[in-house]
């Protein structure tokens, strides 16, 4: 296939400088952070001030070489990669949802945040319960895991 290249339309701010600092998943984040959205998709913003929530599409810029078995975070066994949410992926794509608390004019103060400081924005999309939210849903080793 052919590759894709992709070109950031802006950067995340968080407090979290190193990896080890960031939280597992935006969920679990007390966080705040903003989203500088470059001034020339500023026009897309358009409307977003009515959204509580957001979809935030980003590269994991700081990734490191990926194993197609890794151990997760909230497990003690060895997984498949793409049974996960691990960041060191053969394409270093990360999403997170996240609080929209206000927008000043191509910056969001943002909520839940869970990225490190300086992470490439890809895209923004509003989080809508009628098109994300699913019932019924199975987890696989996320629902026996050892953690809490």
């Amino acid at each position: 296939m052919t590759p894709f290249t992709f070109t950031p339309i802006g950067v995340i701010h968080s407090p979290f400088q190193e990896k080890t600092e960031t939280p597992i998943q935006a969920i679990r984040s007390n966080a705040r952070g903003s989203v500088e959205v470059f001034p020339e998709y500023t026009a897309g913003l358009e409307g977003i001030e009515e959204f509580s929530h957001l979809i935030l599409l980003y590269v994991f810029h700081r990734s490191e070489e990926y194993k197609l078995m890794v151990q997760p975070f909230l497990d003690d066994q060895k997984r498949g990669l793409f049974t996960t949410r691990y960041p060191c992926r053969p394409n270093p794509l990360g999403f997170s949802v996240v609080g929209l608390t206000a927008r000043r004019g191509h910056t969001l103060e943002i909520a839940g945040v869970d990225v490190l400081d300086g992470t490439p924005l890809l895209d923004i999309k509003p989080y809508i319960p009628d098109f994300d939210h699913r019932t019924g849903v199975c987890c696989g080793w996320y629902d026996r895991r050892a953690f809490p």
